[in-house]
């Protein structure tokens, strides 16, 4: 009898309805509608709960309850011209939950300014919002938005840019241990005049070829970066010029440390079209009084051509990303993202478990 059991036990378990898994709501987004309302919209099969604080990690006990049993899946809140909070949207039946935020800052003046959390990331997690952002150059912030980059109280800055871009138009994030790596813009403009395929007096051309450089050619920045991201201060900020090429490079090595999928990676990649504002990313300057400045010859370039006026998408004729061709050309040398940042940047396996510690949840 006992060894009838013993069989029949695990056929018994096997026909038992598997327990519900607890399920956060899903594909949870925050739009400014206007500059003082925000649009909170999810997918959920229940009733939801919607917490708003003012910083990312605030457990609902200590959060502020602004929709009770909400269940047509969108909740509009009013909030100060800008201030950026925190949601957490809880299913009333099991308990789960998410947060989300507003992606990109509303700055009057800034460009591409964003968080890059609430990615899916490694182990089932996401990434932690208002700890990771990334920004185009910052030389024309005004007052209210220097004031709304305070808000994020960010531990480290990194700048990519090169020394005359950052002499041209110095950043306005005050009060945040900066951090730079001097090199010349001349070594982005030659592989840029490279892209096209002829001569020193080539316009400056993005695309594929370019970005094939960047794992050599950014090995330093990135080696910085990396410290700073572990040095598990606070939250970081790092930027370019548009915050689009070397920033998105940057983005992709971070969220693949993470574990977040490279097609994730992409599309937070292409928001750069959407979210750059050229005319905020560097200052007004007589180019006669930089005469020696590879920066200042590249963005007189740019003034010269009226598209440069507005944010290109960044694909190569046939669709294909620019940033494809620099994970490619990581994933043919070293074999993975992992591995490029092992052996060129010295961040170990050990170090990523650090990464996703700190900035997963």
């Amino acid at each position: 009898m006992k060894q009838i059991l013993s069989y029949a036990l695990p056929l018994l378990l096997a026909a038992a309805p598997a327990a519900v898994q607890a399920k956060a709501p899903a594909d949870p987004q925050v739009t400014r509608t206007a500059p003082d309302r925000l649009d909170i919209r999810w997918t959920d099969a229940g009733g939801v709960d919607v917490y708003m604080a003012d910083h990312p990690d605030v457990p609902a006990e200590q959060a502020k309850l602004i929709s009770a049993n909400d269940r047509d899946g969108s909740h509009e809140v009013a909030v100060a011209a800008g201030k950026r909070p925190y949601f957490l949207l809880r299913d009333r039946k099991d308990g789960a939950s998410v947060r989300v935020a507003e992606r990109l800052l509303p700055l009057e003046q800034g460009s591409n300014f964003r968080d890059v959390g609430g990615y899916p990331a490694a182990d089932g997690k996401h990434v932690r919002w208002g700890m990771i952002f990334r920004s185009g150059g910052t030389p024309l912030l005004n007052e209210a938005d220097m004031k709304t980059v305070g808000n994020l109280h960010l531990a480290n800055m990194v700048d990519l840019r090169s020394s005359e871009e950052r002499q041209l138009a110095p950043s306005k994030v005050y009060g945040v241990p900066y951090h730079a790596i001097g090199y010349s813009m001349a070594a982005i403009t030659s592989a840029m005049q490279a892209q096209s395929g002829t001569d020193a007096k080539a316009a400056l051309t993005n695309g594929g070829k370019l970005y094939a450089r960047m794992p050599q050619m950014l090995a330093p920045q990135m080696r910085l970066l990396f410290d700073r991201l572990l040095s598990k201060q606070g939250p970081v900020a790092y930027n370019c010029s548009a915050g689009q090429d070397r920033t998105g490079f940057a983005t992709a090595l971070i969220l693949s440390a993470l574990g977040v999928p490279r097609d994730v990676i992409l599309a937070d990649y292409h928001l750069s079209t959407q979210y750059r504002r050229p005319e905020f990313e560097m200052a007004k300057f007589d180019p006669a009084a930089f005469p020696d400045n590879a920066a200042a010859q590249m963005f007189s370039q740019y003034r010269r051509d009226p598209a440069a006026a507005k944010p290109q998408p960044l694909k190569e004729a046939d669709g294909k990303a620019f940033l494809s061709f620099a994970l490619e050309e990581i994933d043919q040398r070293y074999g993975s993202v992992e591995n490029y940042l092992d052996k060129e940047l010295g961040v170990t396996k050990l170090d990523i478990a650090a990464l996703r510690a700190t900035y997963l949840e």
